[in-house]
């Protein structure tokens, strides 16, 4: 389990910064980084462009909520209640009875 949960971490981060690239690029009345790569022209990669990255954006979105769901799924705990775990840490670190000091036995012979 431990290696499937770095490996849906880090398509998870992979996916993740190919999103904000994308997002990035599209381009809203030329203010956009498409505009960077363009120009002033509203198609910085082309005539359809506009439409394939947003058909790209949607497809990476889907994939970044899917592998969001997987990674939770993966790495949730076997106790899912946190108020239980919450005592269970207070049971575990709660202090030792303490001893009776003032009580002495003596053993006579």
């Amino acid at each position: 389990m431990v290696v499937l949960s770095i490996i849906l971490l880090v398509l998870f981060v992979l996916v993740s910064l190919f999103l904000i690239f994308l997002v990035s690029i599209q381009s809203e009345d030329n203010t956009g980084l498409g505009g960077i790569f363009g120009g002033s022209s509203d198609t910085a990669f082309g005539g359809r462009s506009n439409r394939v990255v947003n058909k790209i954006t949607a497809y990476t979105i889907a994939a970044f909520i899917i592998l969001a769901v997987a990674v939770a799924f993966v790495n949730k705990s076997s106790d899912s209640s946190v108020l239980s775990s919450l005592k269970d840490s207070a049971v575990s670190t709660a202090p030792a009875t303490p001893v009776d000091s003032t009580s002495t036995t003596t053993t006579e012979n």
